[in-house]
């Protein structure tokens, strides 16, 4: 059975953004084997940055909420309802400032909650998303993995465990400012690993 994907990219650079290189790679060969997928891009669709009043609105039971809060509750709504009728979800992530794009935090501040994707227990919080797979594309110029400065890795396992999607497998593609030969062997070793990963959906 086909598992239906969910790709979301994250980077501002738009086509000159490598992360997308890796995200438009995945696309060409889902296609190419006639498999649908579902594209997310949170900078196209940019949400704004988490306030009181959408997490209000969230607290408010949906048939008190006011006309106000129901458009605010809708940007999460809207964005629970995918990720749950999707197998795969599909990462496209730049590395900034040694960490997330705003714009992909903002995407999981919509997708992280209390009572929808965990829940608080006596033992610490427990996922609510079951049998889902995550596929992390990460794009970096540097050499980061593996070392104390990609503090980037365990935070999107940690916000993906947070949610109970521990099956997470990561194609890296790394030192892509570090010259041209190093740029184009990192990135034909990523496309590799991410045709062998498709092969798999």
């Amino acid at each position: 059975m086909t598992q239906r994907t969910l790709l979301v990219t994250s980077s501002i650079l738009g086509e000159n953004g490598q992360s997308n290189a890796l995200a438009n790679h995945f696309k060409a060969k889902m296609e190419a084997r006639d498999i649908a997928l579902t594209h997310r891009d949170v900078v196209a669709n940019t949400l704004p940055h988490l306030a009181i009043e959408e997490l209000g609105a969230w607290q408010t039971p949906a048939e008190e909420r006011s006309a106000e809060q129901q458009v605010l509750a809708a940007h999460s709504d809207e964005l629970l309802a995918e990720l749950r009728a999707h197998d795969v979800l599909v990462l496209a992530v730049p590395l900034y400032n040694l960490g997330i794009p705003s714009q992909l935090k903002a995407w999981f501040d919509r997708v992280l909650r209390a009572g929808e994707t965990f829940r608080y227990t006596e033992n610490g919080p427990q996922g609510l998303i079951e049998g889902k797979r995550a596929i992390i594309l990460a794009a970096r110029g540097g050499q980061y993995a593996g070392t104390d400065l990609d503090s980037q890795t365990p935070h999107l396992k940690a916000m993906l465990g947070l949610m109970g999607i521990s099956d997470v497998e990561i194609v890296f593609a790394e030192g892509l400012n570090m010259g041209d030969n190093h740029r184009d062997a990192a990135l034909k070793e990523a496309f590799q690993a991410i045709d062998q990963l498709v092969e798999t959906l």
